[in-house]
């Protein structure tokens, strides 16, 4: 896969192996999302060549940050709440974690795909991507095996 960035050398092994899954399986623009220890975007362009992407905190430091910066909030689950408006304070931060992060996931792939000249179909992974996936407006494919897919594909390219 061509690496068409500043400086190839900067980018991690994770990123490139889920855009070579992702390019093999649609064989069109895309946008991984990797929702990991931190959150990733990165694009592919129709002809396969990796064009750069975005990280973020992932929900999981976040939260940490939140827990620990925030005297008075408790550590709380990841998890969905029944609604965006909390009537309580651990449902208030589930939305504001969850829901958060799926604003500013359909956000930056809205932001993305109004600055490639293509079109781009957007799947996510990691750890959180089941969470997230559903919730999202963006998020057209959840694959909890996208890496691992990479992997194999670039080890039979390359034995």
């Amino acid at each position: 896969m061509p690496i068409l960035i500043e400086n190839p050398r900067e980018v991690g092994a994770d990123p490139i192996v889920n855009a070579v899954a992702a390019y093999e399986r649609e064989r069109c623009g895309m946008i991984v999302v990797d929702l990991g220890t931190a959150t990733t975007f990165d694009v592919v362009s129709p002809k396969g060549e990796y064009l750069g992407g975005v990280i973020c905190p992932g929900i999981q430091i976040s939260a940490d940050a939140l827990f620990s910066r925030a005297a008075r909030l408790p550590r709380v689950e990841i998890a969905r709440p029944a609604r965006a408006l909390g009537r309580n304070t651990l449902h208030a931060m589930q939305s504001g974690i969850v829901f958060g992060y799926v604003g500013l996931v359909d956000g930056l792939v809205e932001r993305l795909r109004g600055e490639m000249g293509f079109p781009c179909k957007v799947i996510a992974t990691g750890g959180l991507a089941r969470l997230i996936g559903p919730e999202s407006k963006a998020i057209e494919v959840v694959d909890d095996f996208l890496t691992l897919q990479g992997l194999r594909i670039l080890w039979e390219r390359n034995r």
